[in-house]
């Protein structure tokens, strides 16, 4: 009697990008609610990878993964219940210590048991909003039940710059990872440290020490993260991207000459540019690279007959360390700019924030940008509000892609 084929495994790939992170929540929900009403079902999700704030939603996601009735609803409630200021510094203290640090002073010296050291602001606050947030232990529970197969964050170490991905498996993970030399993995029980280590914006958040090493964001190399979740065995994967990508005119557009000093670059608004440009995101050319793959598979089967799979296989395993693996993928990228959404919300006077100089930076963060896009602010603007909009918009991209989604779940039966 033959062993019944395992199903399929789906990961879900979370991208970074601060603040924005509130529109992986919109779409996280949607796959618990509308699509589990469709399918009748919780969809599986067996995978997490995360990077930088996606890091943060992967844990949560992980540690409440036995909980689907409730799991998206009390991530949603999280994001809307920020506040500004209760996460970040941003009082005379903290901006002189941002000015001072500017001009080439040091951090302050970190207390005894510290695990941060640098960055411009305080985020003392978001630190502990995280670890009070997120039900740690449960990601241990998640994989001893067999409720999550995987979870892995990425983050940079800072002495060489290089990607490390840790990792929580319930199965053993190989030994030979990755053959890129700019990437390392590590087995680690995932806690508060991983997590705020690929959190943390360069520059502006502060370093984190894990053992006798310091690691920063992980985005500056891997933003979205969907090697790892492939290497721990996702077949299927859900790929949310963070930013916005204009469709291309089919007319060259002509050069516009600046009619207005507003529309000259200013320096905050080239640190927002300069901070995408860090957090650069690969999907579409990971994505095509998997279709080609794919095509290669079927072209090679069809050419050579059914066993030229797993005789090509044989050799890459010996060359590469693994396999190529036939994959499905659906990517889901915001409608909408995130960074005129900041702009707009932040010029109209939603934004809740108490005290004269909070009120009085936000306004030179947005003022200090662009009249129509503020990338640097929406960062940052960690506010519930705000954050309930970009929960929406998720939900209503993931509604567009409610057939793809719903294939990409159909794992009952299994794949031939």
């Amino acid at each position: 009697m033959q062993s019944p084929i395992p199903r399929p495994k789906v990961g879900i790939v979370l991208s970074g990008g601060g603040s924005r992170g509130a529109y992986e929540a919109g779409i996280i929900h949607y796959l618990r609610t509308d699509l589990a009403k469709r399918l009748g079902r919780h969809v599986p999700i067996d995978i997490v990878s995360g990077t930088s704030v996606g890091a943060i939603n992967a844990a949560f996601l992980a540690s409440t993964m036995d909980d689907p009735d409730t799991q998206a609803e009390q991530l949603t409630t999280a994001w809307k219940s920020l506040r500004l200021e209760e996460l970040i510094g941003l009082g005379a203290k903290d901006m002189y210590r941002a000015t001072k640090m500017l001009l080439g002073g040091d951090p302050p010296t970190p207390s005894p048991g510290s695990f941060r050291y640098g960055g411009l602001l305080d985020t003392s606050g978001l630190e502990r909003f995280v670890i009070r947030a997120i039900p740690w232990r449960g990601i241990d529970r998640s994989l001893r039940t067999r409720s999550l197969h995987a979870i892995s964050v990425s983050a940079t170490h800072v002495a060489t710059g290089h990607t490390v991905v840790f990792l929580s498996s319930a199965e053993p993970v190989p030994r030979e990872w990755s053959r890129d030399p700019f990437v390392r993995h590590r087995a680690a029980r995932i806690g508060p440290r991983h997590v705020l280590a690929s959190a943390a914006i360069p520059i502006l958040f502060p370093t984190v020490k894990i053992g006798e090493e310091f690691f920063t964001d992980g985005g500056l190399r891997q933003n979205t993260p969907m090697s790892p979740a492939i290497r721990l065995g996702a077949d299927r994967l859900l790929l949310i991207s963070l930013r916005h990508v204009k469709p291309q005119p089919t007319v060259p557009a002509q050069p516009v000459e600046p009619r207005h000093p507003d529309d000259y670059p200013k320096p905050l608004f080239l640190a927002g540019k300069a901070l995408n440009a860090l957090m650069l995101d690969h999907t579409e050319y990971d994505l095509q690279r998997m279709q080609r793959i794919n095509l290669i598979l079927d072209a090679g089967i069809a050419s050579f007959g059914d066993r030229f799979e797993q005789m090509m296989n044989h050799e890459l395993v010996r060359l590469r360390g693994a396999p190529l693996r036939r994959l499905q993928a659906v990517h889901i990228r915001p409608s909408e700019d995130i960074g005129a959404i900041a702009a707009d919300f932040v010029g109209s006077g939603r934004m809740r924030v108490s005290g004269l100089i909070a009120k009085k930076l936000v306004q030179r963060l947005a003022g200090g940008e662009s009249r129509h896009e503020s990338d640097l602010l929406s960062y940052l603007l960690f506010d519930g509000d705000f954050a309930a909009q970009l929960i929406d918009m998720g939900r209503r991209d993931a509604a567009k892609k409610a057939d793809e989604l719903a294939a990409l779940f159909d794992v009952l039966v299994p794949a031939t």
